[in-house]
């Protein structure tokens, strides 16, 4: 039998993260593989697991947060290296059969560079090795 893929354990279930890692949030968070790909107006993040708890889990943690803020956090050994709040467009959640689907845009061109800059960090960043969590309102809903 193959064990469950449901995530971390986070600490301190239900605090705010402001300043904080998402490595501190005290509760489960679903690992995924993450894909992120610029598009017109500004980028895509799928989110895809493997295991039907954690994409379970990850689509009701998204229905539950839908309309809040989005941000893509980047940590190496459980430190913050890197955080894009996505405050500069819209960002609508889509469940799919296997996850979630994020678009972000905005029909503004700084605000769309902006969100694709942060597609590149963010990017960057996990192929070097970093772990990625997306949050919703300050809240670590998936990591790869």
């Amino acid at each position: 039998m193959k064990p469950l893929n449901t995530g971390m354990m986070m600490p301190g279930m239900g605090t705010t993260m402001t300043g904080s890692s998402p490595a501190m949030t005290g509760m489960m968070i679903p690992r995924c593989t993450m894909k992120l790909e610029k598009c017109t107006g500004g980028m895509k993040i799928n989110c895809i697991c493997d295991d039907k708890m954690a994409c379970s889990m990850l689509q009701n943690l998204c229905s539950m947060m839908a309309g809040s803020k989005c941000s893509c956090c980047c940590l190496m050994n459980g430190t913050m290296v890197s955080c894009c709040h996505l405050t500069m467009g819209m960002c609508q959640c889509e469940m799919t059969k296997d996850g979630v689907c994020i678009t972000c845009l905005s029909g503004d061109k700084a605000c769309c560079d902006m969100i694709q800059a942060c597609c590149d960090c963010t990017s960057t960043m996990m192929k070097a090795g970093c772990t990625c969590c997306l949050m919703m309102n300050d809240m670590a809903v998936c990591c790869c």
